[in-house]
């Protein structure tokens, strides 16, 4: 399908209020890399540009919650392109484009995609603007940019704004996910609209049987013990509510990630209990393409299509908070 970036564009407009203006900008260091770091009164954010634009650090300032898995290493070596996702450090918030798996993005297959997409090991372009980071890459493989504006919606709000370019003269085909690894530091559960009942399994690892159905109640909530086991789920079809969030079952800090449904209609969910990970994680992965590998998405009509020197929309944005502060819940609507 195409789509006009207009209606993404103006949501982004008007989304912008004087929570920009709080946000600081200033040149940081993590590990061995530079970084830039975003902040309001409650939530503090930090990003590398030069490794992928990785978000290292989403941290609940009121409660001092680290929401993502932190990097082990000492320093932050510069993947090669084409290497595998798992040989790499498993921290962060990273971003998976054109597809999450291998394969071929054309009929011919002489286009072939890396493991995660392209983007996650290039250096990226930054840029600054009124209390927001812009970071672009441009595609290796296929002709396009990807840029992602960082910025605040609200004192508790992250917003993260995209943009798909098409550089060239061809259809652009895409999948898309953010893979955040958020940290399971306690008993956390994973909240799900009231309509997604059940979750497809499409990597059962050692405990789940790939092609089942499960009911999410039962899958719902994952603990601190690490089994070496790792396991992915899909919500069976588009999810009409858009939004997921995680809940920690002993201090109450919550997450809350929202989409535009019309634009961001899937949903995926990784646990990993120490397969890849020395620490457990859950990446909640809002999509654009039905699932993980760009060929299945264009055989099944699901991915999206950019035309010929057009470009593609879409935002997510995440809200923190802690259920004894009264800042709300990761099921909440607002």
């Amino acid at each position: 399908m195409t789509e006009n970036p207009m209606g993404a564009a103006q949501d982004r407009d008007r989304s912008r209020s004087n929570f920009s203006a709080l946000a600081l900008k200033r040149n940081g260091r993590y590990k061995n890399r530079d970084s830039i770091v975003l902040e309001t009164d409650s939530v503090r954010v930090e990003l590398i540009p030069g490794l992928g634009g990785k978000i290292v650090s989403l941290r609940y300032k009121p409660t001092g919650k680290e929401w993502l898995v932190e990097a082990d290493l000492h320093e932050l070596p510069q993947p090669a392109y084409g290497s595998s996702f798992g040989d790499a450090d498993m921290s962060g918030w990273d971003e998976c484009f054109p597809t999450i798996g291998t394969c071929a993005a054309d009929a011919e297959g002489k286009v072939l995609l890396p493991d995660h997409g392209e983007v996650w090991p290039l250096a990226w372009d930054e840029a600054f603007d009124e209390g927001s980071v812009v970071c672009s890459v441009n595609g290796v493989a296929m002709p396009y940019r990807l840029s992602r504006t960082l910025s605040f919606a609200a004192d508790d709000t992250l917003r993260m704004d995209y943009i798909a370019e098409n550089l060239g003269d061809e259809p652009l085909p895409f999948l898309w996910v953010p893979h955040p690894q958020f940290a399971v530091s306690e008993p956390t559960r994973v909240e799900l609209p009231p309509s997604v009942q059940d979750m497809l399994c499409v990597y059962g690892g050692a405990s789940r049987q790939e092609g089942v159905t499960y009911p999410w109640a039962g899958e719902a909530v994952i603990g601190t013990e690490q089994t070496g086991d790792g396991r992915k789920y899909y919500a069976p079809g588009p999810v009409a509510e858009g939004w997921c969030g995680l809940t920690c079952e002993r201090s109450g800090d919550w997450l809350r990630m929202e989409v535009d449904p019309e634009r961001v209609p899937y949903l995926g969910i990784w646990v990993d209990e120490g397969m890849y990970n020395i620490r457990n994680a859950i990446a909640l992965e809002p999509s654009i393409g039905y699932y993980d590998v760009l060929d299945r998405a264009i055989a099944n009509g699901t991915a999206r299509i950019v035309p010929p020197r057009g470009s593609c929309a879409w935002s997510l944005s995440v809200r923190l908070g802690n259920q004894a502060s009264g800042a709300g819940s990761a099921t909440e609507q607002t």
